[in-house]
């Protein structure tokens, strides 16, 4: 699993037809920041995520990729690398709660 900022979402009008219906969220992953091991930071890269639970932009989710992302509920029959599994309400790094918001 890890962790992610929503900070869009994907209207594909044309795909595969098991995916219609299925909200799509684009995930900048967050990883602890070395300099501050208190804090997170965004990482590089960017993930495209089937998401079942609602998450809205800003919001931090953990997801999971691979075969774990079709062993989430109802993803099974999915053509999926990575599914939102959880939207987070808060995280605690070195005893010190985070801040989520941007």
């Amino acid at each position: 699993m890890f962790l992610a900022r929503v900070i869009g979402s994907i209207v594909a009008t044309k795909k595969d037809a098991a995916m219609t219906g299925r909200k799509l969220l684009l995930l900048r992953p967050l990883v602890v920041d070395e300099s501050w091991p208190d804090q997170l930071r965004p990482g590089v890269n960017t993930v495209v995520a089937v998401d079942a639970l609602g998450a809205g932009l800003d919001d931090v989710v953990l997801f999971c990729q691979g075969s774990s992302a079709r062993a989430a509920d109802g993803m099974k029959t999915l053509p999926i690398d990575a599914a939102v599994i959880g939207i987070v309400d808060r995280v605690d790094v070195l005893n010190r709660q985070i801040g989520l918001r941007s």
